[in-house]
């Protein structure tokens, strides 16, 4: 309990940290901005995944297309996820988001200098108009995370793919790749507080969405990533 009460303490004190690189960010446009804006959402991430204990075992780096935009598609067990993305993925990305993160002061700010889709599942306009944002921000030269599950599993099984996930891929033609994510339910959601515990993150080879159907890209993403987390 006492490192969950430190971490959370943490998290609350580190984020006016980020306040003098702001600007720095703002003034940047584009791949600049977005090169920027990795490299403090890598050191604020790293820090909370120290605090928290979690070590991150990464494979698969090398299926990362260097030379132009991705969508990743992952699995979600928990709230970890995005720090351990953020943290160990080199690569300049922003990610889909609930809408009511964006009250949360100074991380909306970020969020939005970095790209991020806000939607808010209430409102389906609002919803489109966020992917389409969102296409633009990947054709603007920025990579995309999406959990296409839509919630956490908990370490439970992973839930079915939600088709409408893919449409940041399929509009903006941006290769795929799917990341397989196991045991980060660990640090937080299986006992309700922090504990360190040890993640395995596989990236798996790029796909093309433009040699599949969209059913076929779904399909066959969540089961690449099924058969490493689950062994299905």
């Amino acid at each position: 309990m006492l490192r969950t009460i430190i971490w959370f303490i943490h998290f609350g004190l580190v984020l006016p940290l980020t306040l003098p690189f702001l600007p720095g960010a703002k003034r940047r446009k584009h791949a600049a901005r977005y090169a920027y804006t990795q490299k403090v959402a890598h050191a604020w991430a790293n820090s909370l995944l120290r605090l928290a204990g979690v070590k991150v075992r990464l494979t698969g780096e090398e299926h990362i297309p260097s030379d132009q935009p991705v969508v990743f598609i992952a699995n979600h067990q928990g709230n970890f996820d995005i720090p351990i993305l953020l943290g160990h993925i080199a690569k300049p990305k922003a990610f889909i988001s609930k809408i009511e993160v964006n009250k949360i002061p100074i991380v909306n700010v970020w969020m939005n200098l970095m790209g991020c889709v806000m939607i808010d599942r209430k409102d389906r306009r609002q919803s489109l108009k966020a992917i389409r944002a969102g296409v633009e921000t990947i054709k603007d030269g920025q990579s995309m995370i999406i959990f296409p599950e839509g919630t956490r599993s908990k370490g439970g099984p992973i839930a079915e793919f939600k088709a409408g996930s893919f449409t940041l891929a399929t509009s903006s033609g941006a290769r795929v790749v799917p990341i397989a994510i196991s045991g980060s339910y660990r640090v937080m959601e299986e006992t309700g507080r922090i504990r360190p515990a040890t993640v395995d993150v596989t990236i798996l080879p790029s796909i093309d969405p433009a040699t599949m159907t969209p059913k076929e890209l779904v399909a066959t993403v969540e089961q690449q990533i099924k058969h490493i987390v689950e062994g299905v």
